[in-house]
């Protein structure tokens, strides 16, 4: 379980629901930073980190996440009105598109660092002033747990699972210097969209997976589904 906390103990629980063990290798950690509301005509946010980090907010302002899973740690922060796109940056555009004007006043895209310059750019082209706010950093993680380390290197690991393509990078490149590039390379690896399937066959190259499997919408959801419940007699399997 490759994802950063705390998003990754929360899925470890749902794996652990569905009878997997999941060993959980954070590739990033993540640092909120304090947000600031301008004057704008709504809040924009495309990860639960950037939700999470974002102050009370203001009567009647208007916030719209990138999906259902977003929107709900909007409204856990007080955003109780918060509306979800589809799941992705183009839905997130598209739903701005059709609930706002862009002659309303500009919009608060609260991002992590160096991520959602593309939607910034779309909802530009849009016709809208973006302002672009960072509420957290991102930094790769300096090593691996031993603990994963040494589960990895007895090969009883099957499944290793990729939510963005920076995570996948980061986790790769951190079995490779542990020595387990070929290790991972012999596992089936699950991952959220085709942008990180790519990541996580570049960062891999030369070798290649076992197996690598795109769960049909960009949710989370969706990459469970590819994952199911663990085997019949196979309860507590490990997977990453």
């Amino acid at each position: 379980m490759t994802r950063p906390e705390p998003g990754g103990a929360e899925t470890a629980a749902r794996l652990a629901a569905l009878g997997w063990q999941p060993l959980l290798a954070p590739a990033l950690v993540l640092a909120p930073r304090p947000v600031a509301l301008p004057p704008c005509q709504a809040v924009l946010v495309t990860s639960r980190a950037a939700a999470r980090a974002l102050p009370p907010p203001r009567p009647g302002l208007a916030l719209l996440a990138v999906g259902a899973a977003t929107a709900e740690a909007a409204r856990e922060a007080g955003w109780y009105q918060a509306e979800a796109a589809e799941g992705t940056a183009a839905d997130l555009a598209r739903l701005a598109t059709a609930r706002l004007n862009p002659e309303g006043g500009p919009l608060l895209l609260a991002v992590g660092q160096g991520y959602s310059l593309d939607l910034a750019a779309d909802l530009r082209a849009r016709g809208f002033r973006v302002l672009r706010r960072i509420a957290y950093a991102a930094r790769p993680a300096t090593r691996l747990p031993d603990d994963v380390l040494r589960r990895v290197g007895a090969e009883g690991v099957s499944k290793i699972l990729f939510h963005s393509p920076r995570s996948a990078g980061c986790a790769i490149t951190l079995f490779r210097e542990a020595g387990h590039a070929a290790t991972i390379a012999r596992m089936s690896a699950l991952v959220i969209s085709p942008r990180v399937a790519e990541a996580a066959r570049r960062a891999l190259d030369p070798l290649h997976w076992r197996a690598l499997c795109v769960a049909a919408r960009p949710t989370e959801e969706a990459l469970l589904a590819l994952l199911g419940p663990a085997p019949a007699g196979q309860g507590g399997r490990p997977l990453l």
